[in-house]
């Protein structure tokens, strides 16, 4: 037996373990579970930290300020120190488009040890729990000091480049209060528009899902922890227990880090994908698209280069030795070679397949999977290299190059 065919069979094996006994991750249906209408809405603060987000947010700001919520809310935008009137532009449209209560703070740079994002989640929580004080009563010597107003039961963090639709906040606190859970997220469905956006999106998300099963993370004993960080309904107890964001405040995977803090401290969190919650952000060329993934992937391997060498590995035995042993098999006249990469890479092509509808794109891309895997093989080494030059996770002019930030 040749090294082509072991590797064949071997990759083979592995998708068919993937196929039936990882969590049934190429599933899309995991959609927000049954809920009812609570007997009494909770109040909710929206957390959306902002930095250089003028392009996406008349797109995103307008349609959180509209959500139909039948309780108290109020939207609260942090500007990460943005140079691009972000603030200035969030107040003209909220003028625009009354609707929930904006409140807009500019907390600075972030300190020492914080990412921007983290520290912007810090101030917009800390504002929204802090207790407001109620108006002064009247003087008279027998009344009693009027209570202060209560924080809010529910915190909505969501990105400024994601926009809701009218009813996504009533929906997920109804899953949430249903349901019983302490963390409700949805991975809102990514603009795929360009070419390489459809390429290179569905699989994004197909990937994520393949590392973090949905269902093994709902599952009620769950081990696994994940979220997106784009929507996300925290219960306020439960970002308290859990001391968010401070406990993750170096983290650059802060969604999946978020969902392990509170489900370490006994928090319920479920993770599905968004019907009616999209993102805005445009990835018109590829270039846009490599820095997305590769500012984290590094660090999602804990910057540890036996994970790197591990999974360069496994995406080449998984997803290109396939068509590589179906081609060299059929030229080589080695039916068993070309029948074990020919029936790997059709686990492969028929995993995708749901994504790719769940992303409204034509089958005619679930083949060209292994192309993509291999574009993200070479973003993930990407994000390595320029760890170890010194660049680590950038964004947005901001860097986090300490090894411990993950």
């Amino acid at each position: 037996m040749g090294p082509l065919l072991v590797a064949a069979c071997v990759s083979l094996a592995v998708w068919l373990w993937l196929t039936f006994g990882q969590g049934m991750f190429w599933r899309t249906d995991t959609r927000l579970p049954p809920r009812h209408a609570p007997a009494r809405w909770p109040s909710v603060a929206i957390i959306v930290p902002a930095r250089d987000e003028a392009a996406v947010l008349p797109l995103s700001l307008p349609s959180l300020l509209a959500q139909d919520y039948p309780g108290e809310a109020e939207v609260i935008l942090v500007d990460d120190g943005s140079s691009d009137g972000t603030a200035a532009l969030a107040r003209r449209l909220a003028d625009a488009h009354p609707g929930l209560p904006l409140t807009i703070l500019s907390p600075g740079d972030p300190d020492p040890g914080w990412t921007g994002k983290l520290w912007a989640l810090r101030h917009g929580i800390t504002h929204a729990v802090t207790p407001t004080p109620a108006p002064p009563a009247p003087s008279t010597p027998s009344a009693p000091s009027p209570p202060s107003a209560p924080p809010p039961a529910y915190l909505l963090l969501t990105d400024a480049d994601i926009a809701h639709e009218p009813d996504s906040l009533r929906e997920l606190v109804a899953a949430a209060t249903s349901a019983g859970l302490d963390l409700v997220s949805q991975m809102a469905r990514l603009r795929a528009v360009s070419a390489w956006e459809r390429l290179i999106v569905p699989a994004f998300v197909y990937f994520f899902a393949q590392l973090y099963p949905f269902r093994w993370i709902n599952h009620p004993t769950a081990r696994t922890a994940a979220a997106a960080g784009g929507c996300v309904l925290l219960r306020t107890e439960a970002a308290v227990r859990a001391g968010v964001p401070d406990s993750i405040r170096q983290a650059v995977i802060d969604d999946v880090s978020l969902a392990r803090a509170v489900q370490r401290t006994g928090g319920r969190i479920w993770l599905g994908l968004a019907e009616r919650v999209d993102s805005v952000r445009p990835y018109d060329s590829l270039g846009d698209l490599w820095r997305m993934v590769s500012r984290s992937a590094y660090a999602q391997l804990r910057h540890q280069p036996a994970l790197l060498a591990g999974t360069v590995a496994g995406l080449v035995l998984v997803y290109l030795v396939p068509p590589a042993a179906l081609l060299a098999g059929l030229a080589a006249g080695r039916p068993a070679v070309a029948w074990a990469g020919g029936l790997a890479w059709l686990l492969m092509t028929a995993t995708y397949l749901p994504m790719l509808r769940y992303y409204r794109q034509p089958p005619a891309l679930a083949p060209l999977l292994p192309l993509t895997a291999l574009l993200y093989l070479l973003m993930t080494v990407d994000s390595a290299v320029q760890h170890y030059r010194g660049r680590g996770a950038s964004w947005k002019g901001r860097t986090y190059a300490r090894p411990g930030d993950v």
